[in-house]
């Protein structure tokens, strides 16, 4: 049983399901847009904006550990420089997600992730 037990598993063995996440929040935090399912989108809003946070922090120790979970030091570059910045003054709530119309070949719900300007 699963009581308790948050999360999605979204269809995925737990390895690929973390890099995926982790691929879908460094393109979220380089494009600053993504459109994905409704589902995958409202998993990966929090761990996103976790590394956010860590951004705002901006000691060695939290950049390491966006290291760790962003693929691209490049990312972890602009999260730490521009974004920190950006929301500095907010206490949370740096991304949107937006329904979208369903998806033409088999109807998933999509949905609009985007960072809050």
């Amino acid at each position: 049983m699963r009581h308790g037990v948050s999360g999605r598993k979204l269809s995925r063995p737990t390895g690929q399901r973390m890099l995926m996440y982790r691929t879908m929040i460094t393109d979220l935090l380089r494009h600053e847009r993504i459109r994905t399912t409704e589902a995958k989108a409202k998993e990966i809003r929090g761990m996103a904006e976790k590394i956010i946070t860590l951004g705002k922090k901006g000691t060695l120790h939290h950049r390491r550990q966006a290291l760790g979970f962003v693929t691209d030091e490049d990312v972890v570059r602009k999260v730490f420089d521009d974004l920190a910045q950006r929301y500095a003054s907010r206490p949370g709530g740096y991304t949107r997600v937006v329904k979208m119309e369903p998806r033409k070949g088999d109807g998933a719900a999509m949905a609009l992730l985007e960072l809050v300007t």
